[in-house]
């Protein structure tokens, strides 16, 4: 038993004992946050057991699972997997500590039910980032899907049904595509070693030697899925309705987490595998990226309700990170792997603080809202600080990612480097757009100060009910405490999060650059 696999076994148990429990709300909340404090405390042993320099693979375990096609249940974790498995374990406790605060689960759906699928949700997904087998690895990327198809489709906004339909449809396209490219892999390893075989790295060894033009369909169809799961312009329709939809609670494991498969495949799968082909669709994957940073952009700026402003937010950081990938520059690279954190970070944050301006405004539309700030101020910090990191400000966690991504891609790519600049500077208006309808100007809305009341009294438009608003208590505040100690700490002393990734980044470019 190793911490890797206890880590995946953990909330699975949970999830087991949570089904049983739909019918107390309580002892649900309680048993769902005892299991994701005590999987976050594993983190620390499990972190100390890695070491940067030591095997690619580590925490490894291999069991049979169909031994004639070469099939195994095999995890592993390099410096990549590990920061992504430690964000989720970080952001689930906070999802489960929320519940309440930023979401009301609809009528006649228990707590039970609910944060069953989240730690589900959770066991699956570190199970795809430890995956060493290709096969299981996409039995994992597509059964990942089921729980939060439920989540969104069952407890999230009206059109969730619509929402949780195309969310599912499109990353299970995407998967079988992957399939499809998996199985020519395989075929490949059998042609030359005269047995078939899903291992990584032996795939990793054997495909990286097929002609660029194999590689190319090969990789195309991994990349796809992928691009899907990122997601990349043009494959991002389904992420603003499917995050608009989702309760908060999910939008930030969906945002924060789920979308990182994407961006981490491209480092596991494409790359290492398909070092010919990368290469040679890499301007393509370029030009995407560089799409995605400007359409985001300008499509956030213009949203009118919150939780749709962060999916184009989201999507004009996923081109950032796409661009320090397939430039194949170690900064850049660096930088991109350390932007999946740190997006998982200041997006989660923004997530929660919005979820608990909607909670007190009843409405996600921005024209709701003015001049919070002088009502609840505590939560206009907050606001504007994640923000803030949103945006990369030095100082903040972003800031160290960003700075990398653009330092390494303008030595190889200044084209590219240059008009992703523009991103940078329409992510400050947006963001600071964002935070001055909502918490500056006069105070109207769902903060207006109503007449013979004091600060706090508001009045909630659809119910036309004078109501009281405070601003942050104290759970609030423990809830969103260790996102803050990380977007500052991580941006002042980022160096052992440097130090995890650099190795992992320096064998993945190594893998490309040994290729034919």
């Amino acid at each position: 038993m190793t911490w890797l696999l206890a880590l995946i076994l953990l909330p699975l148990a949970g999830s087991l004992v949570l089904a049983f429990l739909k019918g107390n709300d309580r002892a649900a909340v309680a048993t769902a946050l005892a299991v994701s404090i005590v999987e976050f405390l594993l983190i620390i042993p499990f972190w100390a057991s890695y070491s940067p320099s030591g095997e690619r693979i580590q925490q490894a375990t291999t069991m049979d699972w169909i031994p004639n096609f070469g099939i195994h249940i095999s995890f592993g974790t390099d410096g990549i997997s590990l920061i992504m498995i430690a964000v989720i374990a970080l952001l689930v406790p906070i999802v489960v500590g929320a519940l309440g605060l930023t979401d009301k689960l609809p009528a006649g759906r228990s707590a039970g039910g609910f944060l069953s699928l989240i730690l589900l949700q959770e066991a699956i997904t570190i199970g795809v980032f430890a995956a060493t087998d290709v096969f299981l690895f996409y039995v994992l990327f597509e059964i990942m899907l089921i729980p939060m198809y439920f989540l969104i489709g069952g407890y999230g906004g009206a059109n969730r049904q619509y929402a949780a339909v195309k969310f599912f449809l499109y990353s299970f396209l995407g998967g079988l595509i992957m399939l499809a490219s998996a199985i020519g892999a395989y075929s490949l390893a059998s042609d030359k070693l005269g047995k078939g075989t899903f291992d990584w790295a032996t795939l990793v060894t054997v495909v990286r030697d097929a002609p660029t033009g194999t590689q190319i369909w090969l990789f195309l169809g991994f990349f796809l899925a992928f691009a899907i799961k990122a997601p990349l312009v043009p494959f991002h329709t389904w992420l603003p309705d499917a995050a608009g939809q989702a309760p908060i609670g999910v939008a930030v494991l969906l945002v924060g987490v789920l979308d990182k498969v994407g961006t981490f495949g491209f480092l596991r799968y494409c790359l290492p595998m398909f070092p010919e082909g990368s290469k040679a669709l890499a301007p393509l994957v370029l030009i995407l990226s560089v799409i995605g940073v400007l359409y985001g952009s300008i499509l956030a700026a213009g949203q009118r309700d919150m939780k749709r402003f962060i999916a184009y937010v989201s999507i004009a950081h996923f081109g950032f990170i796409a661009l320090g990938i397939f430039t194949f520059n170690e900064q850049a690279m660096v930088g991109s792997v350390s932007y999946m954190l740190n997006h998982s970070l200041s997006t989660g944050m923004l997530i929660v603080v919005i979820g608990l301006i909607v909670m007190r405004g009843g409405s996600s539309k921005i024209s709701d809202y003015g001049g919070m700030a002088k009502v609840t101020p505590l939560l206009g910090g907050m606001l504007l600080l994640a923000g803030l990191s949103a945006l990369s400000l030095p100082g903040t966690n972003s800031f160290v990612s960003e700075f990398l991504v653009l330092l390494g891609s303008f030595v190889d790519q200044p084209v590219y480097t240059i008009l992703a600049t523009v991103g940078m500077v329409l992510a400050a208006a947006y963001v600071l757009w964002l935070y001055q309808r909502i918490m500056q100007g006069p105070v109207r809305g769902d903060a207006l100060v109503g007449v013979g009341g004091g600060p706090g009294t508001a009045i909630a438009p659809e119910l036309g009910a004078r109501k009281a608003i405070k601003d942050l208590g104290g759970r609030e505040i423990a809830i969103l405490a260790p996102m803050v100690i990380l977007i500052i700490g991580l941006g002042f002393y980022p160096k052992p999060m440097l130090d995890t990734i650099t190795p992992s980044v320096q064998a993945t470019l190594s893998a490309v650059q040994g290729g034919k």
